[in-house]
């Protein structure tokens, strides 16, 4: 087996110790790294900055949902792969709803390995920054007023001040006063830039991101 051009970090969470094991196996032998984790808890105390994380679907225990969900919560910004022995439709679908890049049957060998990551490689990539810039331009919009937020969300749709005034029913001065307040607080020198962030802030990144 050839080694890998470029290391991966692959975090195997979850199902039995021979999953996990079979797991890191491969990863090495791809010439990636691997860590392994019984518990969701163990995985969020390391806090992985970057890879994927290979998880074993457990429907009784809230499956891929609930793991995404305290990934999320946890601010830990690393694309999910499902796995497990004999998935189903009804699985695959759940899994793939909640977040998850992909869904793999075990037994994990280097080459099904190699396959997942070869398919989901853009996406493994450009997760961590692109949810990193959504959580970035979020914490920028959070510092706005309720009427900076407004005039904001008019200015995204194309709205000129004028046409922003008589939606919000202030005065075209009062526009341009919010705007400017509103500009300074997100560090935006011009309209385009804060419309930037405000999509950034509303991203939903189809089958790769969720927010």
């Amino acid at each position: 087996m050839e080694p890998a051009d470029e290391r991966t970090v692959m975090h195997f969470l979850g199902g039995t110790p021979r999953f996990r094991a079979e797991g890191a196996r491969s990863a090495f032998a791809l010439g990636h790294h691997a860590e392994v984790y019984e518990t969701i808890a163990e995985l969020v105390q390391s806090r992985p900055r970057s890879g994927v994380a290979i998880v074993h679907d457990n429907p009784t225990g809230g499956g891929i949902a609930a793991v995404r969900e305290r990934l999320i919560v946890e601010s830990i910004w690393v694309p999910v792969v499902a796995a497990c022995k004999a998935p189903d439709v009804e699985a695959v679908v759940a899994a793939i709803k909640a977040g998850a890049l992909d869904y793999v049957a075990l037994p994990l060998s280097p080459e099904r390995l190699s396959d997942v990551l070869a398919a989901n490689a853009a996406q493994i990539a450009a997760y961590a920054s692109v949810h990193e810039k959504m959580v970035a331009a979020r914490d920028r919009l959070a510092a706005l007023s309720p009427r900076e937020r407004e005039v904001l969300d008019q200015l995204a749709e194309g709205h000129a001040n004028k046409t922003i005034a008589q939606a919000l029913q202030i005065s075209p001065r009062t526009v341009e006063i919010h705007r400017a307040s509103m500009m300074r607080k997100l560090g935006a020198s011009h309209a385009a830039e804060a419309v930037r962030l405000w999509l950034e802030a509303k991203v939903q990144m189809n089958g790769l991101l969720a927010a």
